[in-house]
């Protein structure tokens, strides 16, 4: 029997992106003597995109002593030590491939500051492969991405599998055209009501991981 693929973007789906970035504005803006008031420029630069030239747009409004390059390794030092995968999310990554799933990572961003969230969070060695944007040049929504992430997990699109994410276009709506299904993990928010719907709609990715260990079981039982 052929292995299935399921695809897990990585912000705000395995770790909790949004959470963490709040707690870390907070800490920067005190630690280079900042106002309080500041936070809301700091946590939306990184919010939006955080890669080296970010910092060098804060550092410039700032005029903070130290370099960009200084400025960056700090952040993806300091964001993968705040950063955390519930237990239980682990845990049901490794019930997936025990079960056959192969399991993979596709997420855009940096890929240094990806890989130390991957890294310490314990993600990283509980999945068969990881494709993050920046590795070549190809962001989610574009198919490509999706190819090049289950090329990572040994797997082709052309297989089918799943796509289990938090962003309605990114996620959803490139994992549909890529042609896989979709699990979309709404974290209290609602549907747009101009795109196509997913799949399936649940709380949190260890509710995802339950539907798809469920969706094994029944697809062991229709071939047994």
């Amino acid at each position: 029997m052929q292995r299935p693929l399921v695809l897990f973007d990585l912000d705000n789906t395995l770790v909790d992106r949004r959470g963490t970035l709040a707690d870390w504005a907070a800490e920067f803006t005190a630690r280079h003597g900042l106002e309080d008031k500041e936070q809301p420029y700091v946590l939306g630069m990184v919010a939006e995109r955080a890669y080296p030239s970010t910092f060098d747009a804060i550092r410039t409004r700032y005029r903070l002593l130290m370099s960009t390059v200084e400025l960056w390794r700090a952040y993806c030092t300091d964001i993968a030590a705040l950063m955390s995968c519930p237990a239980a999310v682990l845990d049901g990554l490794d019930e997936l491939r025990a079960t056959g799933w192969r399991v993979g990572v596709a997420t855009n961003g940096a890929a240094d500051i990806q890989r130390a969230k991957l890294r310490t969070t314990g993600i990283a060695e509980r999945v068969d492969g990881v494709f993050v944007s920046e590795d070549a040049d190809a962001r989610k929504p574009q198919p490509r991405h999706f190819a090049l992430a289950a090329a990572r997990c040994g797997a082709a699109l052309g297989d089918g599998g799943w796509m289990v994410g938090d962003n309605p276009v990114n996620d959803i709506g490139g994992g549909r055209s890529a042609g896989l299904r979709t699990i979309w993990i709404g974290n209290d928010g609602s549907w747009p009501p101009d795109e196509p719907w997913p799949d399936h709609t649940v709380a949190h990715a260890r509710a995802a991981i339950d539907l798809l260990l469920l969706h094994s079981a029944d697809r062991t039982r229709t071939t047994a």
